[in-house]
């Protein structure tokens, strides 16, 4: 990990307030946690990545299928482009591939994320402005 980057990560985490802060590739593994006067920093190569569910998941009521909308990288997410305006999509919104769906931000650079899939959104999994983690299913469509 490029040390410029790993040292807007830990002044992240401060400004931020956290106690812990995490960020996981394929290929390593960063936590930062503070306590205190000082921070604790362990840096781990992963070992196998843990393998992500796949992009349909199986709704244990109905049987019904839906397309998986995942988070990219750990951040913050927001469903609107900003606190005064309307939420991208809510549910029972008509969605099309390649429209913008949240925000989310990680290391204060605001990240569009786009649907993969036209669909009907079922479900939106996450609250806006909380902390999401890799991996972590964002919203739910069906196609």
């Amino acid at each position: 990990m490029d040390l410029k980057i790993l040292k807007e990560f830990i002044q992240l985490a401060k400004d931020e307030g956290v106690s812990e802060l995490k960020y996981e590739t394929k290929e390593q593994k960063l936590s930062v946690a503070f306590g205190g006067q000082t921070s604790v920093m362990t840096h781990v190569p992963a070992a196998m990545p843990a393998k992500v569910e796949s992009a349909a998941s199986a709704s244990a009521s109905t049987g019904e299928k839906f397309h998986e909308i995942k988070s990219p990288f750990v951040g913050t997410f927001y469903a609107s482009p900003s606190p005064d305006k309307a939420a991208y999509v809510k549910v029972g919104d008509k969605v099309s591939n390649g429209q913008t769906l949240c925000i989310l931000e990680a290391m204060k650079i605001m990240n569009e994320i786009e649907s993969d899939i036209s669909g009907e959104i079922v479900e939106i999994c996450v609250e806006n402005e909380s902390l999401v983690e890799y991996g972590q299913t964002l919203f739910k469509i069906r196609s």
